[in-house]
């Protein structure tokens, strides 16, 4: 093997570090976060992160697994497991064989491992599905009637299990997912302006219907108008920002987490970071995942195919887009939905399915290498004129090359 083959099959060491060491870190906060919830409720202090553990090994199984493997082995089983994930949806609404908490029906009972959350391994299915998908509908990628109604179709499929199973957050990171996957596939910006606007005025509409949902808007403008009612959990979060300083009040001295901040362990465990290790501890998690998003991105640009970019896309932008979304609701910057914090959040079909995502984000990155993979596999002009315009540095350019087409 040549020596410029052997560099293009080195995996993304900046990528795979910088998992790693998110993890590290979300294993030690959920430790530290859930102490005090995980004693009262099982007499075990470490019960929640004997758990995180145990569904962390797993998912870094899953990585070096896949990370491995060519990537494109697994787009056989895009449409049975898009339908298998589906599956799991419905079944998890049916009484007695999904298991409800705070009024949501999205888990299964997963024995010593906890809870099993089919929506979240959905994020991975539909990743797939939606990349493969794209690529079969290449060289119609602009049609409105044979390619983007049912694009919307499907999305909007998936949108109402979700709703059914009240997961608004979970909702928002799955149009995130599939609009950057169409957008890296080739489809046109008119048509994701246009599903973005309706989806905009859906979701207000859902909002509205719901009386939780209303509050929480209610209390997202002014949550010290009711500190100790809707706005109680978004003071109490902001109150453990502030309180950490610049450098925290130490790991394992958090007073948020024993019964003042609900879901310190889970949804609100950024609080808790920036409670117990300051300004400096939240800076170093979003450079860590503004690293994990430039390597993603860079792998998406560099993948060898159509359907390589837009897993690449869909995968990255599933993590970064989450994670955006969970720092936001925690500083109070949006409402609360309900997004937990990729690698830190207690969860652990989340952990192990996001890290089996990134183990087929790591296979991309490695089969990737710009113009010489491109100039030894089957030629595809649309796409590499597609790929150049993107990456125009000058703003003119992709204007100038649609009207030469």
């Amino acid at each position: 093997m040549s020596s410029t083959a052997k560099e293009r099959q080195q995996p993304d060491r900046l990528l795979l570090f910088t998992t790693v060491a998110l993890c590290a870190g979300g294993l030690v906060m959920v430790t530290s976060a859930s102490v005090a919830f995980a004693y009262t409720q099982h007499q075990s202090a470490f019960y929640y992160a004997e758990r995180q553990a145990a569904w962390m090994l797993i998912g870094f199984v899953a990585l070096f697994v896949l990370g491995r493997l060519d990537y494109r082995r697994i787009r056989p089983l895009a449409p049975a497991g898009a339908i298998a994930a589906a599956l799991l949806m419905l079944l998890v609404l049916v009484p007695h064989l999904g298991v409800s908490v705070n009024g949501a029906r999205r888990w299964f009972d997963a024995g010593p491992l906890g809870t099993f959350q089919p929506s979240e391994l959905g994020k991975l299915a539909f990743s797939v599905f939606i990349a493969h998908w794209i690529d079969r509908n290449s060289q119609r990628m602009g049609d409105f009637q044979h390619v983007f109604v049912p694009f919307v179709a499907m999305l909007a499929g998936i949108l109402v299990l979700l709703m059914l199973e009240r997961d608004l957050g979970t909702a928002i990171v799955t149009v995130g997912i599939f609009l950057s996957a169409y957008w890296a596939g080739g489809g046109r910006l008119r048509h994701i302006i246009l599903l973005a606007g309706g989806l905009g005025l859906a979701f207000i509409a859902v909002t509205l219907l719901e009386p939780y949902r209303m509050g929480r808007l209610t209390s997202f403008r002014n949550p010290w108008a009711d500190p100790l009612g809707a706005g109680f959990q978004a003071t109490q979060s902001l109150y453990g920002l502030a309180s950490g300083g610049l450098f925290g009040v130490g790991i394992g001295h958090s007073i948020e987490k024993y019964g003042w901040l609900p879901e310190a362990h889970t949804d609100f465990i950024f609080a808790i970071v920036g409670e117990e290790t300051g300004l400096i501890g939240t800076t170093l998690v979003m450079l860590g995942f503004l690293v994990f998003g430039i390597r993603g991105y860079r792998a998406t640009l560099r993948a060898p195919d159509r359907f390589g970019m837009a897993l690449a896309a869909s995968i990255t932008t599933w993590v970064t887009f989450e994670a955006l979304l969970n720092m936001a609701t925690v500083t109070n910057t949006l409402p609360i939905t309900g997004v937990p914090l990729p690698f830190f959040s207690y969860g652990g079909t989340a952990l192990a399915t996001t890290l089996a995502g990134v183990g087929i984000l790591l296979s991309i990155a490695r089969h990737g290498s710009g113009s010489a993979l491109r100039n030894n596999r089957r030629s595809d002009a649309t796409f590499d004129r597609w790929r150049r315009d993107r990456r125009a540095p000058v703003s003119g350019a992709r204007r100038r090359a649609s009207v030469s087409r």
